[in-house]
């Protein structure tokens, strides 16, 4: 059986997580669904993606009294899956 390294995984998801959010914001932005997503929309995904990092964590922990919606269940999850992998990688290091 071929050694796979744990990380990959991890990082495919969060690859798939990015292009997620950028064909949500594009949906809400009002643009055709497409499979593809542009440099654009891949820009906006990535300045969403480090505004929600740099909230402060009082800001996140509000999801807990309001429903959230799609995006921001994305944005979430890439900010989780995105803590997993630097521990992952701080572990590697030490």
């Amino acid at each position: 059986m071929p050694y796979t390294d744990p990380l990959e995984p991890m990082l495919q998801r969060e690859e798939e997580l990015r292009h997620q959010i950028a064909r949500r914001l594009a949906e809400e932005a009002g643009a055709p669904s497409s499979p593809t997503v542009s440099a654009d929309h891949l820009a906006a995904a990535d300045e969403a993606i480090a505004a929600w990092a740099e909230q402060g964590e009082e800001e996140q922990d509000q999801r807990a009294f309001r429903p959230i919606g799609p995006l921001q269940e994305l944005l979430a999850e890439h900010l989780e899956i995105v803590e997993r992998i630097v521990e992952l990688q701080d572990r590697r290091l030490s």
